[in-house]
């Protein structure tokens, strides 16, 4: 039998390693109850060093909230640039692409270089405005009601236009990736409109750092088996790229 403090190390140095933990795994490994592991786990929110989730805990405070684009741009920039080196390499001739709203997808769009013509629907102003001044890209810009905070377009009439094409291949910037929630956005409006926006592609690639996972936003987007790729840096768990794998997720670690 182990000792409170014993448990409590063992529970936060998981979370150091792994990113999150679950209940009834802990419990497992220490030998002991779930409802054990469940007031370990009350005992140390309290203290403010975990998040307790249902049937797991997390390291960060597991719900997003929605900022403003020009404050997400400042945040983890270089793992933004490798991310989206990395996405550019995934165009093909003569694509036909949806690229979402967002700080990462919109430095995706930075690192874009068309092999012959490309197509780009997006909901990004700045990213219309960014790609229309490059030869062999023709630019779609969707309509509807801009949004401040993302300086993106939004509404039913946005979301009407996906019904009428289809698209090789779509990039979206996500707010959470959790394993068994999916992944998310901080907005309900958004959300909605990536769901189109993914049913309207062959093949749907996630441009997330790893502040991303183990997260949720207010709005669920999709499950995780409706992903193709996800393209994130090196800071995710060990544990975390395993599961995404064992899922067949592709996963470009950068």
């Amino acid at each position: 039998m182990t000792s409170i403090a014993e448990r409590h190390k063992y529970i936060l140095e998981s979370l150091a390693k792994n990113g999150f933990i679950k209940v009834n795994e802990i419990a497992k490994e220490l030998e002991v109850t779930p409802v054990t592991i469940r007031k370990d786990l009350k005992h140390l929110e309290e203290k403010k060093l975990l998040y307790r989730t249902h049937g797991s805990a997390s390291p960060v405070n597991p719900l997003t909230s929605d900022i403003d684009v020009h404050e997400k741009e400042k945040l983890r920039k270089e793992e933004k640039k490798r991310i989206a080196t990395a996405a550019a390499k995934l165009i093909e001739e003569n694509d036909s692409i949806i690229i979402a709203s967002g700080s990462t997808v919109h430095t995706f769009a930075e690192h874009i270089t068309p092999i012959n013509h490309l197509t780009v629907v997006t909901a990004s102003l700045k990213t219309s405005l960014l790609l229309n001044t490059i030869n062999n890209i023709e630019v779609i810009q969707l309509g509807g009601i801009v949004r401040k905070n993302s300086f993106s377009v939004i509404g039913d009439y946005t979301s009407l236009f996906f019904e009428q094409i289809t698209c090789s291949k779509l990039f979206l910037g996500v707010d959470g990736i959790d394993l068994e929630y999916g992944i998310t956005n901080s907005n309900i409006e958004e959300a909605v409109l990536n769901k189109k926006m993914i049913e309207a592609s062959l093949r749907t690639i996630i441009l997330a750092d790893s502040s991303k996972f183990g997260r949720r936003g207010f709005g669920k987007i999709c499950s995780l088996d409706c992903i193709d790729v996800i393209i994130t840096d090196s800071g995710i768990s060990q544990s975390m790229a395993q599961a995404i794998e064992e899922m067949g997720i592709e996963l470009i670690i950068v």
